[in-house]
């Protein structure tokens, strides 16, 4: 293989339109060059749109083009798993949108086809390939915050459009699995660890059927906890709390951190509760898609190791599959 990665992507997802294509077409290693869509002049659009090369009307000529090192697969909830699994037979290394799948156990079926394929699989939460994120372990491994024991976070935005998948209950739609994945994978990334029990409580809405409102607590070894509240339907707002037993780190815009602008963590000392322990830290403008993709890429060129892989995404739906069956039990559940 050449010192660069040629990727396709099965759909003309808006979020790989609007963001992870062109970011990832600035990347270092990694080229795009094809795109497909169950209907070619949607994928033709879509090519032409973005300069990529070729355009394919369906996905099983995109999977059969021997040019495609690596998949990028941003469809709709429910065919993560099974578009996954035919692009791994194809001989393709793939990224998939999060969630990796519908339920932990769907997402279990991906390490038979994985380790048949010998191709890698990763789940695309890029927010942990951002160096805000990246200073942000670094300040709680540091010892800075002293013990680090809370983590409190809010993810919102307002969507009541019943044609948007994430309106759509049947193929995987709610808040939960949009948007709940983030805090659930960040504060797995921060305390570097797994929840031993959580706790869940929904509330969906009455047509479409999907959570609109979901806050979960998830208690970690050594008495650190995670409490988060996300929702499609309110206004939208993100933000992260991280509390130790000596300071406090904030980060602003924690998960759609805009490409070209320089985000800022918030370290408090505690001095006061009008701020004036408060210092800022601006972090470095990038795009956190192409570092996302260029870090796949890598691994497949062998130049990184794989840091989060398809065990770590399953790691992650079980804790969702545990808050979703929390909020039915009304009790705690074990990931």
């Amino acid at each position: 293989m050449s010192g660069t990665v040629t990727w396709g992507v099965l759909s003309t997802a808006k979020i790989g339109l609007e963001k992870v294509i062109p970011a990832m077409m600035r990347g270092e290693v990694s080229q795009v060059a094809a795109i497909a869509s169950r209907d070619l002049n949607t994928a033709r659009t879509a090519a032409d749109q973005l300069g990529i090369a070729k355009a394919y009307g369906s996905y099983e000529e995109l999977l059969a083009d021997p040019d495609i090192d690596a998949i990028y697969n941003p469809l709709p909830n429910h065919l993560h798993v099974p578009w996954t699994i035919k692009a791994l037979q194809a001989g393709k290394h793939v990224l998939c949108e999060k969630p990796i799948g519908m339920t932990a156990d769907e997402a279990q079926t991906l390490i038979a086809a994985r380790d048949a394929s010998g191709k890698r699989v990763a789940e695309a939460f890029m927010v942990r390939y951002h160096p805000q994120w990246r200073r942000a372990r670094e300040i709680v491994a540091s010892g800075q915050l002293g013990d680090v024991r809370a983590i409190q976070t809010l993810f919102s935005y307002f969507n009541v459009d019943p044609s948007n998948v994430r309106n759509q209950a049947d193929i995987g739609g709610g808040g939960l699995l949009d948007i709940g994945c983030y805090a659930v994978a960040t504060a797995r990334y921060i305390f570097s660890g797994e929840p031993q029990w959580v706790i869940g409580l929904i509330e969906r809405d009455p047509a479409f059927g999907t959570d609109r409102l979901a806050s979960g607590l998830a208690a970690f070894s050594e008495g650190r906890q995670l409490a988060f509240t996300c929702s499609t339907q309110l206004v939208p707002y993100q933000r992260v709390q991280i509390l130790g037993t000596k300071g406090r780190l904030e980060i602003e815009i924690p998960f759609n951190a805009p490409p070209g602008y320089g985000c800022s963590l918030l370290l408090d000392t505690g001095a006061d509760l009008k701020g004036g322990g408060i210092t800022r830290e601006t972090v470095a403008e990038c795009d956190q898609y192409t570092l996302q993709g260029d870090a796949f890429s890598r691994m497949i060129l062998g130049e990184e190791p794989q840091e989060f892989g398809l065990e770590d995404a399953i790691s992650n739906m079980r804790v969702l599959d545990a808050l979703t069956r929390s909020a039915h039990s009304s009790r705690w559940e074990k990931p």
